[in-house]
């Protein structure tokens, strides 16, 4: 069982680490597992719906009326579903031109960053409750689904990424400055002769 790491950032504890370090390890590949079943399920139904959609019109000049609401309902549980992946393995939108340059205070610096982008995460879940709350009363046209659904994924999505952020402090503070970014000398070239030598 492999646990993703973000390019670059490898811990350099020992192969068993701390009940902490393995505890964290467990619910970050956990909440990846949740994560890709969400996006399979929801790519292949969007896509399995619109193809019959599709192929409805085409065939009998009809359509399947809930075949606009169901994609619409699932596309957000999609994108954060996918944002939570990324987070995971590094893959957002980060500059580094700042903490490249820090040294040993690096880890200090990424360590004070994570834990304000968890607090951040948090804080936007617990601002999407009582807006769920409020597009409960809301329902689509023809499914009756409540608008709490789409909002429910934003709150589900903020936390878990609140806590994959917390699940990554453990590798932030163990990793190698060096291995953050591919930061070392390059090897210097062999001397240049011309000529024959005497």
């Amino acid at each position: 069982m492999s646990f993703s790491q973000s390019p670059g950032l490898q811990a350099t504890q020992g192969p068993d680490g701390s009940a902490a370090v393995r505890i964290a390890r467990v619910i970050d590949h956990l909440i990846g597992m949740a994560c890709r079943g969400v996006l399979y399920v929801t790519l292949c139904s969007m896509f399995l719906i619109l193809s019959a959609n599709v192929g409805l019109r085409y065939v009998a000049g009809s359509s399947l009326a809930s075949a606009s609401e169901l994609p619409e309902l699932m596309f957000p549980w999609l994108i954060m579903a996918g944002v939570v992946l990324a987070a995971q393995h590094g893959s957002h939108i980060a500059i580094v031109i700042f903490t490249q340059r820090l040294g040993a205070m690096r880890r200090w610096v990424l360590l004070a960053g994570s834990l304000v982008v968890a607090g951040l995460y948090a804080s936007l879940a617990v601002v999407a409750w009582p807006l769920m709350e409020i597009a409960a009363d809301e329902r689509t046209p023809i499914l009756q689904v409540p608008g709490s659904v789409s909002v429910g994924c934003l709150m589900l999505g903020f936390a878990l990424l609140a806590i994959v952020t917390l699940c990554r402090l453990p590798q932030v503070w163990t990793s190698q400055p060096n291995l953050w970014l591919d930061d070392s000398p390059e090897p210097a070239s062999p001397p240049i002769t011309t000529g024959a030598q005497a």
